[in-house]
């Protein structure tokens, strides 16, 4: 997937992390953090240009694809991360593409079983136990 592409080669060359992420017919949610100086918005700014690019480049067209915002949440608990989780893993069953998240392919869902992999593997951070823990220390 052209998307899951952009991604990878983004989090390659710009040195992001992607800890979740599921992409459906008709958006995609991800949990993207930037390191210092790269912000949300140039990493967005990365993941749209090279998909259109490359999705362009085979039909031999041009023109946009995404939407020119994107929506972005800062998550600021252990509590906020991990209810972020659950809702990106649920997204295709509440949409009704899926009955449970597992059957969904394009999903980081499946890093998450011991046995499981998924297409765009996502990267492993450590939390504090403490559920209200702030996941920047100050």
């Amino acid at each position: 997937m052209l998307l899951a592409d952009a991604l990878a080669l983004g989090r390659k060359q710009l040195g992001f992390l992607l800890t979740a992420w599921v992409f459906l017919p008709d958006h995609w949610h991800a949990i993207i953090l930037p390191r210092q100086p790269l912000t949300i918005s140039g990493v967005m700014q990365f993941i749209k240009q090279r998909s259109t690019h490359t999705i362009l480049a085979g039909k031999r067209g041009t023109g946009h694809l995404w939407q020119p915002r994107f929506y972005e949440h800062g998550l600021r608990t252990v509590k906020e991360y991990l209810d972020t989780v659950t809702y990106i893993h649920l997204n295709p069953v509440t949409r009704g593409l899926a009955s449970r998240p597992e059957e969904w392919k394009w999903s980081s869902v499946h890093d998450y079983f011991p046995q499981g992999a998924s297409p765009l593997r996502v990267d492993r951070v450590s939390l504090p136990a403490d559920p209200n823990a702030s996941l920047w220390p100050r």
